[in-house]
């Protein structure tokens, strides 16, 4: 058969729209298989979970503690409990006297702590806070702020430096209307001249009569807990020794213990570090709370230049932190001990290698186990 050129070409164009239909349906199909796969593989959306864990604590036959803090990565190395919150303290008198509005304290005592061939100076000083409105009331472990007399170089009033309070509320003679603080003289050595510390000197020197401007209370760090049976380990050098006083006064004082709805139970123990015996603060009172209450206070000394540790070498407070490893860890593993640490800045780092050695020897690791005492609130420190 034979076909004209017109005919084809009509039959071509008549063709078209098939084409065309069917490579609409191969493309609709191909880009829905597209779509599918897509869909099928796209990531799904994950929900968070939040997971509580708690570690288990590790019961002990002498001593408790109380603690909240998040699990560490290893549990089998760390038996801190995670249940109690770190209480606010919201009840703490703070700031009632500021540094433009400071209240002027009556000087009542200012004497000596330290004995015979003793280094350096060490005062006791109380203030009469009778006459403040308002009252100027505060708890075991705080501070206040002391402003010392004159001018600097500059004619500008000298800046406040902070003291750690010495005595309990009820003030040295349970009356409720003093403070005191024990206060070292700073001294250094600059360009071969003495120099003293503007006011720790002024506070040194100072004599019953005399005013002086106070402002605070300042601090919750340092505060003891409210559970009667509660274990408290301490940790000073020094001046440090301060807030321990206050704590232990509180303990063991027989008319303040009276005054007080707060009987303690549990047990104290007081690391002290000192360069000589005769720089021992309030050694004879200690002495007194050994006597009475052999089974609720226990002392260890760490007197540098009179005696050695096992290495031969001067004897400081992280030593005996090292010889007493096994004890002090069974009490931090119980509910209710708490640690406290004051003194000189320059401690920590010994401290902190004793207890990292410490805490080896039972199997725990300190670099883990100290923030979570910390946010339990059950490792205070206040260093200088």
């Amino acid at each position: 058969m034979v076909y004209s050129q017109a005919k084809v070409i009509a039959g071509g164009l008549a063709h078209i729209p098939i084409v065309i239909g069917l490579f609409y349906f191969i493309m609709t199909f191909f880009n829905k298989r597209a779509i599918d796969y897509a869909e099928a593989n796209k990531p799904k959306k994950v929900e968070k979970k939040v997971v509580e864990t708690k570690v288990q604590v590790k019961e002990s036959s002498s001593v408790s503690s109380e603690t909240k803090t998040e699990a560490p990565s290893k549990v089998e190395n760390t038996s801190i409990d995670k249940k109690p919150m770190k209480k606010k303290h919201a009840d703490v008198p703070v700031n009632i006297y500021r540094p433009k509005t400071p209240f002027e304290g009556t000087v009542t005592g200012n004497y000596s702590l330290l004995k015979e061939g003793a280094i350096g100076r060490v005062n006791h000083i109380t203030f009469d806070l009778k006459e403040s409105d308002p009252f100027l009331n505060y708890v075991e472990g705080q501070s206040i702020g002391i402003m010392p007399a004159g001018e600097d170089a500059n004619g500008k009033p000298h800046k406040l430096r902070l003291y750690s309070i010495a005595s309990t509320r009820h003030g040295d003679d349970f009356e409720g209307n003093t403070v005191s603080l024990c206060v070292r003289q700073l001294q250094y050595e600059k360009d071969g001249e003495t120099i003293n510390g503007v006011c720790s000197s002024y506070l040194c020197d100072i004599k019953p009569g005399d005013k002086v401007k106070i402002t605070g209370p300042v601090g919750k760090e340092m505060l003891l807990p409210d559970e009667e049976d509660a274990n408290i380990v301490m940790l000073a050098t020094g001046t440090g020794i301060a807030p321990m006083r206050a704590y232990l006064r509180r303990m063991f004082e027989a008319t303040e213990k009276e005054k007080n709805k707060w009987n303690f139970k549990g047990k104290a123990w007081l690391f002290m570090g000192a360069p000589k015996s005769a720089n021992l603060l309030y050694e004879e009172d200690l002495q007194r709370y050994l006597e009475n209450y052999p089974d609720n206070f226990k002392y260890t000394k760490a007197i540098s230049r009179e005696q050695q540790n096992t290495k031969g070498g001067r004897m400081y407070i992280q030593d005996r932190v090292l010889e007493s490893a096994n004890e002090i860890f069974n009490m931090i593993e119980d509910e209710k001990t708490h640690i406290y640490l004051c003194g000189l800045k320059g401690m920590e780092p010994g401290i902190d290698e004793a207890m990292t050695k410490a805490a080896e020897e039972k199997g725990l690791n300190w670099a883990e186990l100290r923030p979570q005492l910390k946010k339990a609130g059950r490792w205070h420190v206040e260093t200088y």
